[in-house]
Formats: structure tokens, C-alpha cells, sequence
């Protein structure tokens, strides 16, 4: 139960709103329908310390719904005149319980008719990002978005006819749009603008092992640059199982920092995400990956070299023998 002292600063502080030295405040709205602007000086496990001007004021997490202003100001990226495919922002971090329920809506059950895999949306006009090999050389394509009703309570909804907007085979990523829904507003997900992962930082990743939807799994950093045929993957402990391709592998801040796509076979512990630096370049360079939809199998590949006709050893190059 809030007390009357912060009852009362809440009121003040929401008759404060639009003031010039607040502008960059942080906004607290409680379950209560207060909202509290000011600084957020610390944050505990259990409560948020903010300065509200007047007085310094103590907050239940438990009495938050929603915070928004300098700890989530967002950033659009310049990738082309008034772009603004995906979001980024400045995040506090958070607890992964406290994560996994503000952006669980934001990560979807991608469905083919060979196979289901994971994804997660980047904006409100219904943009998707899920890996290349789940919806590869399919035109058939479905997701469900498990949408929080009114009375707090996830629910499915499957949506089909779902567009192939572009796909990068070498990355491994696809960019998907889905039809918008009149009775409800996608919840996207805010994408890491800088590479700050470090060996032992603790990561998670939400998406749909085997079918089990909305599936969360933890766990840490093992390194950012493992290599795989030429190119940098995120090494993570976090369970990574069929099914939870292209779903995003979050940070402590709720920032999408990479996509998962495989793991080891026979071996736990050791599952790979795309970085999100490679997925931030194929979003601002889409349309060079654009998908023509009377090619399913749209894309190029690299020829392998040919064989030679003598399985011979060479000759020396001194011998003065001219090799096949």
C-alpha cells in the first residue's frame, strides 16, 4: 500500500508534466493510475529511488505498471530518410521476471507448413525479424501473437497470410510483415544500438522450443565473436532447442542483443545467436535483400570451385611438367 506522502507526490508531479527542466524526466505510471515524474536515482530488487524534485520518494516495483521517459527515451537509427523500421533506447535493467512480461508480447510462434520456429516484432506497422531456414522456400506462412486481453491474461491469436519482405541466406535472418490487426497494437521489442556484450554477461531468450510457447531461458554470455564458417556468432549457456530460431536473445535492459539460430548437436549449454550488429545491416540495407515472391528460392549462393580431373599429387613446380 502506497503511502499518503507518495500519493501526494505523484499528484504534484503529475501537474508538473511538460515543464522545461523535466522534459528528459523519467515517467512512473502505478497500477493505481498515478503517474511520477522525475530522476530515477537507484534501483533495487524490490523498489525504484526517485527524485521528484521536492522530496525523494521510495516505489514498490510491485505498484509499477509502466515506466517510460529517459530510461526508455528511444532512438531512431538512420538507415534512410525517416526510417524508422526498428527502435532502440537507453534501458534501466531489470529483473528477467520483470522483462519477460514487459516484452513477451513483442515474440511470436512462426508457423510453415514443414515447420514452426520463433520471432519477434520490431514496430507497429507489424514488422517481424525470424531466421532465413524457418521460413525457407516456404509462401505459405503464419504467426501467432500471444496478446495480453484486458484482464491481464495472455491470449492466442494466429494470423495468417504473412509477407516475406527480405532474406539474407548468409546471415541467416528474414524480415517478415504481418497484416495489421484493427482491435490491437503490435508490442515491439528495442534492438541493442552498440555492441556492449561482454564473456559473463547474463543474457535470456524467449521463444518456442519444440512448440512449447513462450518458452524463457537464462543464462550467460560464453563469448560474443565465436567463428562459424566466416562468420562472428554469440556463444550463450541459454537453452536453445528446435523451434526457438529466430527468436531474440535479450540483455539485462530488455534489448534485443542477438537472434538465435542453432545449436551444437548432442550437447547442452551451447547455443548461437546472430549479433544484433549483423541484424541492425540487413535491416538498413533491406531492400538489397528484398524478396521476390516469384522465386521462392530467392537469393544467390557461392559456387563451389571446380574439381580437378588428376586426383594426382601436383608435380614439383621445378619439374617442367604442365599440372591439370
Amino acid at each position: 500500500m502506497l503511502s499518503r506522502t507518495l500519493l501526494s507526490a505523484g499528484l504534484i508531479v503529475f501537474l508538473c508534466v511538460g515543464t522545461p527542466h523535466r522534459a528528459q524526466a523519467d515517467v512512473i505510471e502505478l497500477k493505481t493510475g498515478q503517474r511520477i515524474e522525475g530522476e530515477i536515482l537507484k534501483e533495487r530488487d524490490t523498489e525504484l529511488v526517485i527524485d521528484v524534485g521536492v522530496d525523494v520518494v521510495r516505489i514498490p516495483k510491485s505498484e509499477i505498471k509502466s515506466r517510460t521517459g529517459q530510461s526508455t527515451s528511444e532512438v531512431a537509427p538512420a538507415a534512410g530518410a525517416g526510417d524508422t523500421l526498428y527502435r532502440t533506447a537507453e534501458l534501466l535493467p531489470r529483473t528477467i521476471k520483470e522483462l519477460a512480461e514487459t516484452y513477451g508480447e513483442g515474440v511470436v510462434l512462426v508457423q510453415t507448413p514443414s515447420g514452426l520456429g520463433s520471432g519477434f516484432v520490431i514496430n507497429e506497422q507489424g514488422h517481424c525479424v525470424t531466421n532465413v531456414h524457418v521460413v525457407e522456400k516456404e509462401t505459405r506462412i503464419g504467426v501467432t501473437i500471444f496478446h495480453r486481453s484486458k484482464s491481464g491474461e495472455f491470449e492466442r491469436r494466429l494470423i495468417n497470410d504473412v509477407k516475406i519482405v527480405a532474406l539474407n541466406p548468409f546471415f541467416d535472418l528474414a524480415l517478415l510483415q504481418i497484416p495489421e490487426q484493427k482491435d490491437f497494437a503490435f508490442r515491439p521489442v528495442y534492438v541493442a544500438a552498440k555492441s556492449e556484450l561482454r564473456e559473463g554477461d547474463e543474457v535470456f531468450a524467449i521463444g518456442n522450443p519444440l512448440g512449447l510457447e513462450r518458452s524463457v531461458s537464462q543464462g550467460i554470455v560464453s563469448t560474443r565473436n565465436r567463428n562459424f564458417n566466416g562468420q562472428v556468432f554469440i556463444q550463450t549457456t541459454c537453452q536453445i532447442n528446435p523451434g526457438n530460431s529466430g527468436g531474440p536473445l535479450f540483455n539485462l535492459r530488455g534489448e534485443v542483443v542477438g537472434v538465435t539460430n542453432m545449436k551444437l548437436l548432442f550437447s547442452e549449454g551451447l547455443g548461437f545467436a546472430i549479433p544484433a550488429s549483423a541484424l541492425r545491416e540487413f535491416l538498413e540495407n533491406r531492400e538489397a535483400f528484398a524478396f521476390d515472391k516469384t522465386n521462392p528460392n530467392t537469393g544467390y549462393r557461392y559456387l563451389d570451385a571446380p574439381r580437378r580431373r588428376n586426383p594426382a599429387p601436383l608435380p614439383r613446380s621445378d619439374a617442367g611438367v604442365k599440372a591439370e
